[in-house]
């Protein structure tokens, strides 16, 4: 009957929907569980995440290095290199890609003396990789350092619902209503998942 294939089909959806809330719980591979080995003594090592843009022009790739001890330039920080194949950025027979480190931070995730590495890319003699952007920018801005330029970064993002099928805390049917009540606002009736806000606002205070 109409009445049992809805039925059924309804059941599908929902085990789906607990499958993929499953899934997404444990793909950390600790259950959701905080991490034990955070606070692991590293014996003065220090792990720096190189990370850069790769051939898309616009994805992140990263790995880590293992230093023997906390830098305190950019240039205690030695290059590193990778192979461009994997990443669309081979240029040729040698699929090298160096990474020149220009700047880092502390680490929010790892903490301690963890650090972030943001990398250039260069070819294999050195000159710059032909997907360094901020190698040309960087030229430009440093030609340009007298006028003293102004930039500002506003920082946006969406949480998801755990099916990842629409934002955190909307209705499970149709929209909420329009914006003007939510904008800057206060309250637990206008603003949802505030302490998630606060602690990412926290972590790029570290950053700075």
């Amino acid at each position: 009957s109409t009445w049992y294939q809805r039925r059924v089909r309804d059941n599908l959806r929902r085990k789906l929907a607990m499958n993929n809330m499953t899934k997404s719980v444990h793909e950390d591979g600790l259950d959701g569980r905080k991490n034990p080995y955070f606070d692991l003594d590293q014996g003065g090592n220090v792990m720096a995440y190189y990370i850069w843009i790769d051939g898309t022009g616009e994805h992140m790739r990263g790995k880590t290095k293992t230093l023997l001890r906390k830098p305190t330039s950019v240039n205690d920080l030695p290059e590193w290199n990778f192979d461009g194949s994997s990443t669309g950025q081979s240029t040729g027979e040698n699929s090298d890609v160096l990474l020149k480190p220009v700047a880092f931070y502390r680490d929010p995730f790892r903490r301690g003396d963890n650090i972030l590495v943001l990398c250039e890319t260069l070819c294999p003699d050195g000159t710059p990789h032909p997907t360094n952007k901020r190698h040309s920018c960087k030229e430009k801005m440093d030609k340009s350092s007298a006028h003293r330029p102004w930039f500002g970064i506003e920082q946006e993002y969406t949480m998801f619902a755990s099916n990842g099928k629409h934002p955190y805390c909307w209705p499970d049917n149709g929209y909420p209503g329009p914006q003007g009540p939510y904008y800057c606002g206060v309250g637990t009736n206008r603003v949802h998942g505030r302490k998630i806000v606060e602690a990412t606002t926290e972590l790029v205070c570290m950053l700075v």
